[in-house]
């Protein structure tokens, strides 16, 4: 029986993704990387000035060291050595083209695929590994409003916003953050969350941070409040002591985001009830659907917070091991 032309399709060329495609090359099985968005499409995403809660070695994949000029590593550091590392291993990348559904069954898969240039395309492949991650989907606000230009889910920079009116709706670290940069360079900013206070997860440095500022009156913090309505020109803001109306530009929602689950339960993943992580062969990570693989983020589910870069990364090595076993590499 002759095997397809492209042994395994990864979905997904972030930092899983690209750990997946050099294990696998290492062990002899070609794959191919395929990415709706560029390499480590959700790095490139993050704030531009953003810093790493981690050390480099623990970002480093393919047994290529990271560099960094301070302890903790940069956005444009990350971007810089996860190009190398892809370069290095000279990985098959399809960049700025969707998965759009995978047909067929183990060892005969048929993965659809779009772009913006020469529209459908398929690929054969034997086995098909999911590291499509969690960024490009935002927890939406579910607001009357939210479709609107001036509501941003990803925070990039905070120029553009100098003298302006802006909600940030959170209080983790990402809120945190841009609630604090957007101060900094000249923006009025209301900080907007349904809890007591700011998270207590929110990272030693920045935490006491962002209290002193609210402290100070210097930021404004509406706290066990929601945002139920986006105009152009404000918001109104159910805060305990009622309705409330606030002059608004822009509101940066925050709010995290979740994996695609619909996808993954259209192709045969299925979930625990209760965890809703998918099922998984814990030394494989082989899903219920056989030959189709889940790595990073996907394996622990709406727990987003579990898997990380750091401990991800590992999972190309699992997933490769099983795939060339069975292909006899």
């Amino acid at each position: 029986m002759s095997r397809p032309p492209h042994p395994v399709i990864i979905a997904g060329a972030g930092p899983t993704g690209l750990a997946c495609g050099i294990e696998l090359k290492k062990r002899g099985v070609p794959a191919i990387l395929i990415d709706k968005g560029c390499v480590v499409n959700s790095l490139y995403n993050y704030p531009a000035n953003m810093v790493f809660f981690t050390t480099p070695e623990l970002l480093e994949i393919g047994d290529i060291p990271m560099t960094s000029l301070n302890d903790k590593p940069v956005r444009g550091e990350a971007l810089k050595y996860y190009r190398r590392v892809a370069g290095h291993y000279a990985l098959d990348i399809r960049q700025y083209e969707r998965v759009l559904r995978v047909d067929g069954s183990d060892g005969a898969f048929t993965v659809h695929t779009g772009t913006r240039v020469d529209g459908a395309r398929a690929y054969a492949a034997s086995k098909v590994i999911l590291a499509t991650g969690y960024y490009d989907r935002p927890n939406l606000l579910g607001v009357p409003g939210e479709d609107s230009a001036k509501v941003i889910h990803y925070y990039k920079e905070a120029h553009a916003y100098y003298g302006h009116d802006v909600a940030v709706v959170g209080a983790k670290n990402s809120a945190a953050i841009a609630a604090l940069e957007l101060w900094r360079t000249g923006a009025r900013v209301t900080l907007i969350h349904r809890g007591e206070a700011i998270h207590p997860h929110v990272k030693y440095w920045i935490k006491p941070d962002i209290e002193n500022r609210i402290r100070n009156g210097e930021i404004t913090a509406l706290f066990r409040s929601r945002v139920t309505r986006i105009e152009p020109a404000s918001i109104t803001v159910e805060t305990p002591e009622g309705p409330v109306g606030l002059k608004n530009d822009f509101v940066f929602a925050m709010t995290g985001y979740s994996p695609d689950v619909e996808f993954l339960a259209a192709h045969g993943i299925t979930f625990d009830p209760e965890t809703r992580r998918p099922y998984t062969n814990p030394d494989t990570l082989e899903s219920a659907r056989p030959g189709i693989y889940l790595a990073g983020v996907l394996v622990a589910g709406m727990h987003t917070n579990e898997i990380f870069i750091e401990n991800g990364r590992f999972h190309g090595g699992q997933i490769a091991a099983d795939i060339a076993n069975r292909m006899g590499c």
